[in-house]
């Protein structure tokens, strides 16, 4: 079974940055692809980033530029480093595993409980 765990959230400025982390366990390979994703209130969840086992990378266009992924496989540990922060990226970040072709469109097999992320203006 797998498990992820979110941490890093919380309330900061616009302008301001954030560290996400989630931390993996159970049977998951460190060369599975990993990504996170985002809920805001009253809206669809959302693809953010996603990075491969030997750790491509892609992201939504709305964070390109801002937000960095990446990955530490000795922690069977992702991160997302987010920049620039505005208000519109308030929402609860998920981290996801076993992510399948429809990945773009919320395609995965093991979600975390999410970590809610404020961005004040």
């Amino acid at each position: 079974q797998v498990q992820l765990q979110e941490s890093g959230g919380g309330l900061v400025q616009a302008g301001g940055s954030l560290r996400l982390s989630c931390a993996a366990s159970g049977n998951i390979f460190s060369s599975n692809a990993m990504a996170w994703y985002r809920q805001a209130p009253g809206k669809q969840r959302e693809f953010v980033a996603r990075i491969t086992g030997s750790s491509r990378t892609n992201y939504a266009d709305s964070v390109k530029g801002r937000f960095t992924i990446s990955r530490d496989n000795a922690k069977n540990t992702v991160y997302l480093q987010m920049n620039s922060l505005k208000p519109e990226d308030t929402a609860v970040y998920y981290c996801a595993a076993g992510l399948l072709l429809t990945y773009l469109s919320g395609g995965a097999q093991y979600w975390g409980q999410g970590t809610q992320v404020t961005v004040s203006s």
